[in-house]
C-alpha cells in the first residue's frame, strides 16, 4: 500500500502497535499544544500538495511545532507560506558536501537534524554556531552520551530514549 495513493479509510485500518495511525487532526487534539511536536514530511513526487495540506492541518493548532524534511523544498515552501512554523532540514550521514550546501541554501532552515554518524564532523560544529542541531536517530545509551555533546536535541528510538 502506498500512503500517497490511499484513502483515509484505507489508512485508518493500519495501526502502530495496537493503535490506529492518527491523523494530524486527531494528534493535534490529543496533544492540545501541551508538548512540542516535531513532524517529518516525507515527499515522493508532488511537493506542492504538502503546503496546502499543512496549512489546512495547522490552521487551528496553537502549540509549539517544528516541521522537517529531507527534501529542501518543504522548509523553503514553509518559510514562504507558513513562516510562523519552525522549519528544519534533515541531513543524512555521508551526504556529499556540495549537495549538503545546496540543500541548506535552498531550504533556509531554522534548525538541522543530522544523522548520528555525522555529528562529530566539523561542518556540524560550524552549523551549530548559527542554528540548533538535532541528532537522529539515537538508538543506545552510548550514542546518547556522545550525541548530547554535539547536538542541542536528540531524536531517539529503542534504547536511546532518555
Amino acid at each position: 500500500m502506498r500512503i500517497a495513493e490511499s484513502t483515509l479509510g484505507q489508512l485508518s485500518r493500519l495501526s502502530v502497535g495496537e493503535h490506529p495511525i492518527p491523523t494530524l487532526e486527531s494528534l493535534f487534539t490529543l496533544v492540545g499544544g501541551r508538548v512540542p511536536l516535531l513532524l517529518e514530511v516525507k515527499v515522493e513526487d508532488d511537493v506542492w500538495r504538502w503546503v496546502a495540506a499543512l496549512k489546512s492541518a495547522l490552521a487551528g493548532y496553537h502549540g509549539p511545532i517544528g516541521i522537517m524534511s529531507f527534501d529542501p523544498r518543504i522548509p523553503r515552501l514553509l518559510k514562504t507560506n507558513k513562516p510562523e512554523v519552525r522549519r528544519g532540514l534533515l541531513i543524512q550521514a555521508g551526504l556529499p558536501a556540495w549537495k549538503r550546501k545546496l540543500y541548506r541554501w535552498l531550504a533556509d532552515p531554522q534548525f538541522l537534524a543530522v544523522e548520528y554518524p555525522d555529528l562529530t564532523q566539523a561542518w556540524v560544529a560550524r552549523a551549530r554556531l548559527r542554528m540548533p542541531v538535532y541528532a537522529w536517530t539515537i538508538r543506545s545509551t552510548a550514542e546518547r552520551a556522545q550525541a548530547v555533546v554535539h547536538a542541542d536535541a536528540l531524536i531517539w528510538e529503542a534504547d536511546g530514549r532518555p
